[in-house]
């Protein structure tokens, strides 16, 4: 199982910039697979909370029924917008937006989910009823643009980081 940990270790600067890209807005997407396979995108919240990307669902959430049934998933962070993309200067990046997708692993230990509650300034009982997920991540991108070329900088578990450029 990768971890958010494995991701920062591995690659320490293609972590935080992607840290930072994911951080920068509250909302996410995720995308999760209904019981009769086709994709379901919902918006959630994720936060890297110590070694793990935590993400959760209110109790009895379609998108935690279906991660429950399948665990694969697909997660967007902010993406940048246009405007920012169109004036970055020829030497200047955009910023980027970030996606990772894996396996969600349901956590239902209360003690193990009270310090990432705490951590987020919450109480060791608050969200009683909700689901909780870490991330088992098997891949991290962050696009940006940078001059005139889309940069899509790759993570995989035990492949490091590679660079995709397209002009």
């Amino acid at each position: 199982m990768a971890s958010w940990r494995e991701v920062a270790e591995s690659a320490p600067e293609f972590a935080t910039r992607v840290r930072e890209s994911f951080e920068s807005h509250k909302h996410k997407t995720i995308a999760t697979l209904r019981k009769d396979g086709s994709p379901r995108v919902s918006g959630i919240e994720a936060y890297v909370v110590g070694d793990e990307l935590w993400f959760g669902s209110m109790p009895g959430a379609l998108k935690a029924r279906d991660l429950r049934r399948d665990p694969r998933f697909a997660l967007h962070g902010p993406p940048v917008p246009l405007g920012a993309a169109d004036s970055a200067d020829s030497a200047g990046s955009s910023g980027g937006d970030t996606k990772l997708s894996g396996y969600a692993v349901e956590v239902t230990d209360r003690d193990r989910i009270a310090p990432m509650l705490a951590a987020r300034g919450f109480g060791p009982d608050t969200f009683s009823e909700s689901h909780f997920f870490i991330a088992d991540i098997r891949e991290v991108v962050l696009t940006r643009i940078e001059g005139s070329a889309m940069v899509m900088d790759l993570w995989r578990p035990e492949q490091g980081v590679r660079r995709l450029e397209r002009v």
